[in-house]
């Protein structure tokens, strides 16, 4: 039997107990390739939960920023974080982007589901008038940035168009849609009145191309209605971004076949955005390691399924949340489909690679990843030209290699991206400090993602449900 491997202390940090969700000390600790979270309440024992696993070392991998608090804290510190979130004063990020949740219905009953949909009928959506109310809260302590239209399902509403042409109104220039599809797969006509109201973007739920796939975690095979989603969106003028949840042993052998699909329907597809699977809910039994997915494994999985066409090197850290949060890479779609990085992943658009010699702020950050996502993951309009149209410049001369790089970059640019949220096992309150991506509550406090849809062992929720003073 091989010498036991030895463990390593990393750093401290603070958490909470996933059965009482009380505020406890936490350390990071390593072991080989893995690193773990391990935290101890008083009354409920000790907790260990895998955090980072693979070949992407951990500590190369941290780039510290410095904070920068909200521009206008809507609470007080009172009780410690993550209780006080509105935000408080000690939260060290601004919103990059603002998640409006505009009705909790929805059409399908997905066993994956973090936010409870299908659970309320539409006298219980917000009115427009409280939707302007988000608006406007955003913009008071925020000010312009990301929207997120979200749910339960947002198409369930008839007045869809109204707030999105609302939030335009109020100086918002990026709004995109998170949707599961369905309806925009009826009719080319909705997406076409969506794009006319101000739609920019469409973030689409979109988890493997295998029928068992979906059976697994949407409940019926959804791909053709997927694939007429995408056409419509495309016509329309929308870009779309494909949103994976990844499980292990579910859909995790398809990353690189979601790629090669999304590849395949450039421009109007600008990118995949990997989301694996996080523990909200009711889980009596702490979810194991071994159906955990961290971030440095996505990776592996998607240089693996390239065959190492897609290189670990080509991806880095974000320059707006924590580094442990996610990661990003930049790329051209080719004539031919093949993806080519556009500089290393250590200078990636929406990275913090670039050389500097001091830290970067959390305000620097959130500025620069608010422009990359708007320009990213909208559809360029020249996309749109015919195929034969001219791309040639004023003065009719030839094109060299040069030029057709530029004319096919200012279209074919395509993002590869995952990020991991927390759940009770794994809440790093280091991690949520640095958040910014951020839920408006009912109450019209800004809440960081995580803490919003954290819940108990039990299912007891910090925030979802619960009516903030």
């Amino acid at each position: 039997m091989g010498a036991e491997r030895t463990i390593e202390l990393l750093s401290s940090t603070a958490s909470l107990c996933p059965v009482c969700l009380k505020r406890v000390a936490a350390i990071r600790e390593q072991q080989g390739d893995a690193v773990y979270l391990v935290k101890e309440c008083p009354d409920h024992g000790t907790f260990r939960t895998v955090i980072w696993r693979g070949a992407v070392p951990f500590a190369t991998w941290l780039r510290p920023k410095k904070p920068s608090a909200p521009r206008r804290p809507l609470t007080a510190v009172a009780a410690g974080c993550p209780h006080d979130c509105g935000l408080c004063p000690d939260h060290g990020q601004h919103t990059c982007t603002a998640l409006i949740e505009i009705t909790a219905r929805c059409n399908l009953r997905c066993p994956v589901c973090f936010a409870a949909a299908g659970a309320s009928g539409a006298d219980d959506d917000p009115s427009l008038e409280r939707i302007e109310f988000f608006y406007d809260r955003i913009l008071e302590a925020s000010g312009p940035c990301n929207i997120q239209l979200s749910g339960g399902e947002p198409t369930m509403r008839d007045d869809l168009d109204a707030i999105i042409a609302l939030g335009r109104d109020k100086g918002f220039g990026f709004i995109q849609l998170n949707t599961n599809g369905l309806r925009l797969a009826e009719n080319p006509d909705y997406a076409r009145s969506l794009k006319q109201a101000g739609l920019t973007s469409v973030f689409l739920q979109f988890d493997g191309l295998s029928r068992s796939t979906h059976q697994t975690l949407r409940g019926r095979d959804l791909h053709a209605i997927k694939e007429q989603t995408i056409h419509h969106c495309g016509a329309a003028g929308l870009g779309v971004v494909l949103v994976p949840t990844l499980v292990p042993g579910v859909n995790t052998h398809e990353v690189g076949a979601i790629i090669d699909y999304a590849v395949r329907h450039a421009p109007t597809v600008r990118g995949v955005h990997f989301q694996p699977i996080s523990y909200f809910g009711r889980y009596p039994q702490a979810p194991t390691d071994t159906e955990r997915l961290t971030l440095p494994e996505v990776i592996e999985l998607i240089e693996a399924q390239s065959n190492g066409a897609l290189l670990a090197e080509y991806f880095a850290p974000p320059a707006c949340e924590h580094a442990l949060c996610s990661f990003h890479g930049t790329f051209l779609v080719e004539e031919h489909g093949r993806l080519t990085p556009l500089g290393s992943g250590q200078a990636a658009c929406c990275s913090t690679g670039e050389p500097r010699t001091s830290l970067p702020t959390a305000l620097e950050g959130r500025e620069k990843s608010v422009r990359f996502t708007a320009r990213q993951w909208s559809l360029p309009a020249l996309a749109l030209a015919p195929a034969d149209a001219c791309a040639c410049s004023a003065t009719d001369r030839p094109q060299d290699d040069f030029d057709r790089f530029l004319a096919r970059a200012r279209t074919h640019t395509f993002s590869l991206s995952a990020m991991v949220f927390q759940d009770a096992w794994n809440l790093d309150l280091e991690r949520l400090r640095g958040c910014c991506i951020h839920v408006v509550s009912p109450q019209g406090f800004l809440i960081p993602f995580c803490a919003y849809n954290l819940t108990s062992q039990q299912g007891r929720p910090l925030y979802r449900g619960m009516v903030q003073p």
